[in-house]
């Protein structure tokens, strides 16, 4: 499977970007996916995943700005991230599990995007 990312930039305090993650390879539909983020020193975390049902999550940091959504047709994920604070800086990854579900630690996704930054200016 090959997922690439896009999206990232620089963006003021308070503005927006959207992220898309591209995959190939794969029956897109049948497997959850995950944007993850990793700030320099920290660890890479979960921000917002989605199963193949379309049921939903989000960390507590990101609950009511941002947006994941997915477009099987299309074989492609989306973050819009809204209300972007400094904090929000970091790496951002697109993942696809290697199950439905999309809440699973990091260590157990197979598939990685390349990672796109996201640097937020206050």
């Amino acid at each position: 499977v090959q997922l690439q990312a896009s999206g990232g930039g620089l963006v003021q305090a308070g503005g927006s970007l959207r992220l898309s993650c591209a995959a190939s390879g794969r029956t897109f539909s049948r497997y959850g996916m995950g944007w993850f983020r990793q700030a320099p020193g920290k660890e890479r975390v979960l921000v917002a995943g989605m199963n193949s049902g379309g049921s939903t999550y989000y960390a507590d940091s990101v609950k009511g700005r941002f947006t994941i959504s997915r477009d099987n047709a299309k074989n492609t994920v989306y973050l819009q991230m809204n209300s972007l604070k400094s904090e929000d800086t970091a790496i951002y990854y697109c993942a696809l599990s290697p199950s439905p579900w999309a809440t699973m630690p990091s260590r157990a996704y197979t598939d990685w995007g390349q990672g796109t930054q996201v640097t937020v200016s206050s």
